[in-house]
């Protein structure tokens, strides 16, 4: 029973990751080891900024259910490393705008999944007590990768010489909503009181609204040109 439980969160966490793959054309394009490039760019990334939070942000040290917010929000600008590694690996790749992000995301994103969820489905996910906090896991796994496709299409806007300046203002916006999500997260589950639940719909409403908005920008930038 715990393995079938397992397998439902591995499917559940991997396979769209698969399917997205497929289906995006990346493997008509042989983009696998551009994919792990990528993934290799995230993980020179997030030690970058490991070092830069331990070196210039040490442990709050307030009082039991004060929350930082100076803080947090300092800790969140971090993310702006995000921003140039999806720039700096979508332009070593030649080719269509969409091709570009695809490989930025999918890289990004598999090594985010791979590096954060991996262990804890295996350890957790095969144990004796069934949790729910593993098919959490999973959806949110799918949420991530929503959310990485998007941002690396705003990136992509944002890098562009010729962008219209009636896209400057919507795409900064998208950019700064972006790195601030999971900073905007915490304020509302802090504020809020949310659920577990709770919080990974709002997160699935939020990822869904910027990234359906990126969608449209993408596709009137492009047809437009």
């Amino acid at each position: 029973m715990t393995l079938f439980h397992f397998g439902n969160c591995f499917a559940l966490a991997y396979f769209p990751y698969f399917i997205a793959y497929k289906c995006s054309g990346l493997s008509e394009y042989n983009a696998f080891w551009r994919c792990v490039q990528a993934g290799a760019t995230y993980l020179f990334v997030q030690l970058c900024k490991m070092l830069f939070l331990a070196t210039f942000f040490p442990t709050w040290e307030g009082g039991a259910g004060v929350y930082d917010f100076v803080g947090e929000f300092m800790k969140a600008t971090v993310d702006l490393a995000d921003l140039l590694g999806l720039h700096l690996v979508m332009s070593r790749n030649a080719g269509k705008g969409e091709y570009k992000i695809m490989v930025a995301a999918m890289g990004w994103a598999t090594a985010e999944l791979v590096m954060s969820r991996c262990l804890p489905l295996w350890v957790g996910a095969r144990g004796i007590e069934f949790d729910w906090k593993y098919i959490q896991m999973s959806f949110d796994s799918n949420i991530s990768l929503i959310h990485y496709i998007g941002m690396a299409a705003v990136v992509w806007m944002f890098t562009r010489y010729d962008l219209p300046k009636t896209f400057r203002l919507p795409v900064t916006v998208l950019l700064a909503l972006c790195v601030y999500k999971s900073f905007l997260m915490e304020l509302f589950v802090h504020v809020f009181l949310l659920g577990s639940w709770t919080v990974l719909l709002v997160k699935a409403v939020l990822t869904g609204g910027i990234s359906l908005c990126s969608l449209f920008l993408f596709v009137t930038l492009v047809h437009s040109n």
